[in-house]
């Protein structure tokens, strides 16, 4: 029971209180505003001795850049991390939800927490707001039954791959994989070409851009490369604008002086003052 010293404190997580109310609106001709179009690229790869993820640093919001060092390589748990594309504000607050969770089943078992619990859960968070929730996530980690990638859709959907990408810039990234993955990689291998497909990404999608962030899971130990590289980097100016005076012709040239007002008040008070002793 709430009262004026002790109110209600708002539950946490996601609310679709207002649904009801927009839809409302539409009817009576309010429309609701066109959500903007996002782009990222994530991906994925399980190598000889555990996962690899990778990411851009690009947030956008439509045609407009809204970030250069956005963080989309999220925390879960000390073995497994997870890459979010879609919507910055739901990935991050889903990763937060789901990590948290995580984080208590692991001190109820007293063990590493399996790689696919945290999909399972991922999958049914998802699913329960059937893609309302603007999150298309890559989960990578590795537990006492391997290293393990799997690929997590908006509406719930999940897949268990050696391999994969998301966003927008996933075809271009895909096809690298598709060309150069082959089992059993070493760590270096991996890296370089989860490096080159984040690069096709780049180079190749107008919403993916900026640096390159790679994330090492072995059994026991992490490395969060951040960032691994700076792929866009801004051009120096070649030339000049400065040039010798004469280049151009001067044709006419009138010099006026300008009378500022405070000076006037100023000076007309220091002559109008009685300087007489």
């Amino acid at each position: 029971m709430s009262s004026i010293l002790v109110p209600d404190i708002p539950a946490p997580g996601f609310s679709f209180d207002l649904c009801q109310r927009n839809s409302l609106l539409e009817k009576k001709g309010y429309p609701a505003p066109k959500a903007q179009k996002t782009g990222t690229t994530i991906v994925a790869i399980v190598y000889k001795d555990g996962v690899i993820l990778g990411a851009d640093t690009r947030a956008t919001e439509g045609n407009i850049v809204a970030d250069k060092l956005c963080s989309k390589i999220h925390f879960l748990a000390d073995n497994m991390y997870c890459c979010g594309a879609g919507t910055a504000a739901d990935t991050e607050a889903t990763t937060n939800m789901i990590s948290s969770q995580l984080e208590l089943h692991r001190l109820n078992t007293n063990r590493v927490v399996p790689v696919v619990t945290a999909a399972k859960m991922l999958s049914q968070m998802l699913f329960r707001y059937q893609g309302h929730i603007g999150a298309a996530l890559i989960v990578g980690g590795v537990d006492n039954a391997g290293p393990h990638v799997y690929c997590i859709y908006p509406h719930g959907s999940c897949d268990s791959l050696q391999y994969t990408t998301m966003g927008s810039g996933s075809l271009a990234a895909m096809s690298v994989f598709e060309s150069q993955w082959r089992p059993n990689m070493s760590e270096e291998e991996g890296k370089e070409l989860v490096a080159d497909a984040i690069r096709a990404g780049v180079f190749n999608d107008l919403g993916s851009g900026s640096s390159v962030d790679l994330c090492v899971i072995r059994k026991g130990s992490v490395d969060y490369l951040r960032p691994y590289e700076m792929s866009c980097k801004k051009g120096e100016k070649q030339g000049t604008y400065r040039y010798k005076r004469g280049t151009t012709a001067v044709l006419q040239k009138s010099v006026r002086p300008i009378i500022i007002e405070d000076e006037m008040i100023q000076r007309v008070d220091h002559e109008s003052m009685d300087t007489s002793s």
